[in-house]
């Protein structure tokens, strides 16, 4: 039996950098990053921090390291940070929340629906009190958008109620948002009008949007100083770094282009239910699946050639600027074999 050619929907970091990126990055301006800086680094920064409404940014190979440095400078060793059920910073990052920066997580239930939080919850938690040796609450970390929820967008008001909860009872609060670009596009505001109130933020440049690899934390001059600091603690320091910011320059340049991935997103979405499958629309460009069998089921697609992954229990898809929609038409043939 001839092998299908794969279709890869396992996750939107799969994509290739393209003529473009690839030209920008052989033509980069650089510098040694770790000694007196490089160029196109800050200029990436600069930029980033500008669209997330910031003071500074700084570039991080990845979002897992992003999200690190963060927690590593707002929790001391013991302190109980606040994440929404089944949260990146929670279930797929290795426990570095405690492992590195010594917290313990506390997580919160999906009050308002999938992958949101009630401020209520968030409040009740903060004001949480006892004697000297119970554990002291000081950090809520936030998703936008939810990937085990299937990519769901906290909207600006909802956010500034949590960040209001939180702030009332003297949280710092932290925001992964390793695609806050897809919730931008989809709700049609400016990344800014989804940071208001935090203390920091983290975002990829990798997932939808083009970029081998990546991420950007932004937040105070103060903050940046000290991540970069953490960040050669963590071997994440580069020398002449401007050859991976210029892919990132590019790919700010497509966050326009991601509404084409969400549109992706809801027509598999509704093939997959026209085939009997048991799906939620998409708000971006994440779909997941409820199916009897996680694990066979990735198998029999990919017999079928179609990749895609387990998350929180279901089956998902991530539609990307490297899958078309004739791909998605192909992939729906292939499933209803």
């Amino acid at each position: 039996m001839t092998k299908l050619p794969p279709i890869d929907l396992r996750s939107d970091t799969v994509t290739r950098p393209d003529k473009t990126m690839r030209n920008a990055m052989a033509d980069a301006e650089v510098g040694d990053d770790v000694l007196d800086g490089d160029p196109t680094m800050r200029a990436l920064e600069e930029r980033v921090a500008g669209l997330l409404g910031t003071a500074a940014a700084l570039w991080v190979p990845t979002g897992c390291m992003g999200n690190a440095i963060a927690l590593m400078l707002h929790l001391r060793r013991g302190d109980v940070f606040l994440a929404a059920e089944h949260a990146h910073v929670l279930h797929n990052e290795l426990g570095t929340a405690a492992w590195l920066a010594g917290g313990m997580p506390r997580t919160l239930p999906w009050t308002d629906g999938a992958g949101r939080l009630s401020p209520s919850d968030v409040a009740e938690a903060a004001a949480a009190e006892g004697p000297y040796y119970s554990l002291r609450t000081t950090l809520l970390c936030l998703e936008n958008t939810h990937n085990a929820a299937g990519g769901v967008v906290t909207p600006p008001d909802e956010h500034a109620l949590l960040v209001s909860a939180a702030s009332a009872g003297g949280l710092r609060v932290h925001l992964d948002g390793a695609r806050l670009w897809h919730a931008a596009i989809a709700m049609e505001v400016p990344p800014a009008a989804l940071t208001v109130g935090v203390d920091t933020v983290q975002v990829c440049l990798s997932k939808g949007l083009g970029a081998p690899v990546g991420s950007v934390i932004a937040g105070s001059v103060e903050f940046i100083a000290e991540a970069r600091r953490v960040r050669k603690m963590l071997g994440g320091g580069v020398r002449q770094g401007g050859v991976l910011a210029a892919a990132g320059l590019v790919a700010l340049d497509r966050i326009d282009q991601l509404g084409k991935d969400h549109a992706n997103a809801t027509f598999l979405a509704k093939g997959l239910v026209e085939l009997g499958w048991e799906v939620d629309l998409p708000q971006t460009n994440i779909v997941l699946a409820s199916v009897a069998d996680v694990r066979s089921t990735l198998e029999r697609l990919a017999s079928q050639g179609v990749l895609a992954t387990p998350m929180a229990g279901r089956v998902r898809f991530v539609t990307h600027r490297d899958v078309t929609r004739s791909d998605l038409r192909t992939v729906l043939r292939r499933i209803a074999r």
